[in-house]
């Protein structure tokens, strides 16, 4: 599939006629934003007023999601009209408009950006955050009735499955399947969750939160989700000295969040959440490859972003080891596999990539702009990946090895397989995102 499914020119037809609903004027100033890996959005003008179109330009890039664009819309203003910072729809597109499914929402004024926020985050942000997501928690359920309730036991069905589906041969997505399963913890009091309420989904301006973005993900659940979500050492953006959104610590977010109207949060209710949201992004990014793969999404973005899997593992094995003895905590590592020896000759397919990467850096990435210097950078991130498995190739995945840690034959009590599962998941994530902060974290606790 094309990284724009209509031509500008059709999008900008669509636009005038949905917008013509409310109130009409000439469109002007489009733009595809940048990153939206699952869904469209694009900016644009209408009538004097700034607005962001949010849409699924097929039915089958809504295929399998939690919530129709119309339910979306519906648990938006439920919580817009709650008090929350919520974007305000204007109009929902038609099937005559010519655009898939989605909607039009007033553009909100705010950096979205996290590397911009977490530079130079204004002094109350994080107490904003807390008491949003209190805001959130407070919306009335009886003006949701169309949102989906999260069943977790059947939920981690459908994570083991997917799993399986996905090759079953991960073992730390394995450990974590088996620890979340042994560590279930009873329902609790349900609230409206946002599912997505991290740095890069919030709008920030220079006093503080302006807006809460991304609402595809809301359903009906425990609050101690969306409390542990933005915490992920993935969404803190290299600040993992912060873990509290990369902006501060957790005994001050839980502060401001009880200070707020929210429930007294509970550490252990958190940690499992912690764990089963980082889990289930891993798994999210395998399903990116298997969108590729399908032909249903063949977007650059796919194939990159699910490589990310191995930030989540190296960030469960973080999480996980504490459960295991000290003599094996204590575990030296076992040895990379030796790097590939230096070419001789002819190029090889290592040099081939690094031409190419030099290429797009000198002749095509400074005379690009917007989604496309965006997606150049893609595109060079993916050449580094391969470039780098190339010169020092990873342990392979371990089918068998993952299926006795999902059946308990095998723990973190086994002699030697947390230094195996360490040294994996480091060599792994060197070759996928080898800036990644906790990388550097994981290399200092374990001598790797």
């Amino acid at each position: 599939m094309p990284e724009d499914r209509h031509p500008r020119h059709q999008v900008e037809a669509g636009l005038r006629k949905a917008m013509a609903r409310a109130g009409g004027g000439d469109v002007a100033a489009l733009t595809r934003l940048s990153g939206g890996a699952n869904m469209e959005s694009w900016s644009f003008d209408c009538g004097g007023q700034g607005y962001v179109l949010r849409r699924a330009p097929s039915a089958e890039m809504m295929a399998g999601r939690p919530l129709s664009h119309a339910v979306e819309a519906r648990i938006i203003r439920a919580a817009r009209d709650a008090g929350v910072k919520a974007p305000e729809i204007v109009v929902e597109l038609e099937p005559a408009d010519g655009l898939g499914t989605g909607f039009v929402m007033r553009r909100i004024v705010g950096d979205v950006n996290p590397a911009d926020v977490l530079a130079a985050p204004p002094p109350r942000l994080l107490t904003d955050l807390a008491g949003e997501l209190a805001a959130i928690h407070r919306t009335p359920l009886s003006a949701l009735r169309a949102a989906p309730v999260l069943d977790v036991p059947a939920t981690l069905a459908d994570f083991r499955a997917r799993h399986a589906a996905y090759g079953g041969d991960r073992p730390i997505i394995a450990l974590a399947l088996r620890w979340l399963q042994d560590n279930l913890p009873e329902p609790a009091p349900p609230v409206l969750v946002h599912g997505d309420f991290r740095m890069g989904n919030v709008m920030v301006g220079p006093a503080g939160l302006t807006g809460v973005l991304d609402w595809e993900l809301a359903h009906i659940g425990d609050a101690h989700e969306d409390l542990a979500y933005g915490c992920m050492t993935v969404w803190r953006f290299g600040h993992i000295d912060r873990p509290a959104f990369g902006l501060g610590g957790l005994a001050e977010y839980f502060a401001a969040y009880e200070a707020a109207g929210g429930t007294r949060a509970d550490p252990v209710r958190f940690r499992f959440w912690l764990i089963y949201r980082t889990l289930w992004w891993a798994l999210g990014c395998l399903q990116m490859g298997e969108l590729w793969r399908s032909r249903a999404d063949r977007s650059l973005e796919r194939v990159v972003v699910a490589r990310r899997t191995s930030e989540n593992e190296l960030d469960l094995l973080l999480l996980l080891e504490e459960q295991a003895p000290q003599v094996e905590r204590d575990c030296p590592l076992p040895p990379s596999r030796p790097p590939v020896p230096p070419p001789t000759g002819e190029p090889d397919a290592e040099e081939m990539l690094a031409a190419v990467a030099e290429w797009l850096e000198a002749d095509v990435k400074p005379h690009s702009q917007g989604r496309e210097k965006f997606l150049v950078a893609v595109a060079m991130n993916a050449l580094g990946m391969v470039r780098r498995e190339l010169r020092q190739p990873a342990l392979a995945e371990d089918g068998a090895l993952a299926k006795d840690l999902l059946e308990g034959r095998a723990t973190l009590a086994t002699p030697g397989l947390l230094a195996r599962l360490r040294r994996a998941a480091l060599d792994k994530l060197a070759n996928d995102v080898p800036k990644y902060a906790a990388l550097q974290k994981a290399r200092a606790l374990w001598g790797g």
